[in-house]
Formats: C-alpha cells, sequence, structure tokens
C-alpha cells in the first residue's frame, strides 16, 4: 500500500486492493514520509476499516490531534471487548470510544469529572459490557497513569453496547433507562420480587433489551403465529395481560408500537421470571 495523507507522524491513511481508503497506526510510521511513499509493514499496529468514507474523515480528522497512547489504549479495549463478547462490533466504536476517552482523561486533568446518572442501571443490566468498562478503566490507569472514576466505567460500557446493538447514544441511554421500569411493572403487577439471580431473570432482562433495540430500529417480528399467540393468551392470561401493560409502557418510550407477536414471546418470558421467583 502506498501513503495517500500523512494524518501525523504516527498515523497514515491509504489505499487497500480494493479501493478502500484506510488508516493505519504505527509508531512513527509517518515520520519523514510523504504522500506515495510505500507504507513500512514493519511499522504497522493496526489497520482501521471504517464502515464508510464519511466515518474515514471522522476518524482522521479526530486524530490529527489525539495522542498516539490514547489511540492504542483504545484499541487495546476494542480488541479485549470483542474476545469477550464473541461479537463483531460495530467499526465507529474506534471514532465514539477514542474520542470519549480523550475528553475522560482531559476532563480528569481538568477536574471536571460528571457523574453517570445510569451507573446503577448499566451495572445490573449490561454486565458483561460493565466488566469490560472495568478493565478499560483499570487499563488507562496503568497505562496513561490517570485514575478515572467508576462513573467512567458505565459510560465506556454504554459505548460498549452501542458497537453491539449498532445503536447511537441517545438510543441505548433511552434503553438502559427503560429496563427498571419495566422489571419494576412485572413486580408490582403481580406483587413480588424477582429472583436477580436465577437464570430465568438473565433471560428476562435480555429479552427486553432485544425487544427495546428492535422497537428503537424499527424491526419488529411481524405477526404469523396466531394460533399461538391465542394458546399463550388462554393458558396465561394474567402474564398476558401484564405483557399488555409492559408493552404499551415501551410504546409510550420509544415510540413503537408492540407487535402481537412480540406480545407473545414477552408473555413467555413474564411467565418464566415469576415463576423462578414461586
Amino acid at each position: 500500500m502506498n501513503i495517500e495523507r500523512i494524518i501525523n507522524n504516527n498515523v497514515v491513511s491509504a489505499r487497500d486492493l480494493e479501493g478502500r481508503e484506510v488508516v493505519i497506526m504505527g509508531k512513527g510510521i509517518g515520520f519523514k514520509r510523504k504522500p506515495g511513499n510505500i507504507v513500512p509493514e514493519d511499522l504497522i499496529e493496526k489497520i482501521f476499516y471504517m464502515d464508510s468514507q464519511r466515518a474515514v474523515d471522522k476518524f482522521k480528522e479526530l486524530l490529527i490531534t489525539i495522542p498516539l497512547e490514547h489511540i492504542q489504549v483504545t484499541n487495546e479495549i476494542v480488541e479485549y471487548a470483542k474476545r469477550v463478547l464473541n461479537k463483531k462490533l460495530n467499526q465507529n466504536i474506534y471514532i465514539t470510544l477514542t474520542d470519549h476517552i480523550n475528553f475522560a482523561i482531559e476532563r480528569f486533568n481538568q477536574g471536571m469529572m460528571f457523574q453517570n446518572p445510569l451507573l446503577w442501571e448499566v451495572k445490573n443490566f449490561y454486565r458483561q459490557e460493565y466488566l469490560i468498562g472495568e478493565y478499560a478503566v483499570a487499563l488507562i490507569r496503568k497505562e496513561l497513569k490517570v485514575n478515572l472514576p467508576v462513573d467512567e466505567v458505565a459510560s465506556i460500557a454504554l459505548h460498549i453496547v452501542n458497537a453491539e446493538y449498532d445503536t447511537v447514544m441517545s438510543e441505548a441511554i433511552s434503553i438502559t433507562r427503560i429496563i427498571p421500569e419495566l422489571v419494576q411493572i412485572v413486580k408490582d403487577y403481580f406483587d413480588i420480587k424477582l429472583d436477580e439471580e436465577s437464570l430465568h431473570y438473565e433471560r428476562f432482562i435480555t429479552h427486553l433489551k432485544f425487544l427495546a433495540q428492535r422497537m428503537v430500529k424499527r424491526e419488529l417480528l411481524d405477526n404469523k403465529e396466531e394460533d399461538f399467540r391465542e394458546m399463550i393468551a388462554k393458558l396465561y392470561p394474567k402474564e398476558y395481560l401484564c405483557s399488555q401493560k409492559v408493552a404499551g409502557y415501551m410504546g409510550e418510550r420509544l415510540g413503537q408500537k408492540v407487535t402481537e407477536e412480540e406480545l407473545t414471546y414477552l408473555t413467555v418470558h413474564i411467565r418464566r421470571v415469576i415463576m423462578a421467583d414461586n
């Protein structure tokens, strides 16, 4: 590959074999080089493949002023998240998380840290992502000598959630806020406490998250199994009525009506989670 643009001493852009512009990171990779020079392969640490040219341009603009070590730490966090979650993450995570970590460090150095109002929700409803956030804060402490507060664990975790479910931050925040409210509706309806350590509770939370994701992305399941819906409604009438209440609240908050197909599966999950408590 030939260098197309020198972004700084440690970052350049080039074209791959398919003609896509890529961003290449490596210590000294752009030092005393010019556009047209061959990219020195021995200096390549990471090649970033963005989803669009717009994302490439935004990433290049971001990297002009960000220290190399911030980029390296972010890359290590993203790679760790991929391994832990065993999922493909939206490539924009390199833009959003790099920008966030850099800004968080700037705020810390200026004594301007903020509380994350969703700390409890993220810790309890996105447990894997929260653990990744803990890893990230520990890595930043080790590599950059910056001791970010626990609120940043949740903030970094939300960036992982965005990349994992291919949402934007506003959607992730809306979904995170609504989950405990939905759980409370079920608790109040049946006047019970739920076993938050049970497998059924974990599956219920996971179902709510994915249902909310489908709602904000307008990808709800179609109404296909009418016989199955009628059977579930007759077998579990209280759970079905509760699911209607939960779905109604979700519709008001997320601006999308829940389909009958989704309502049926929600009923099944509510049945399982309340039975786990008995």
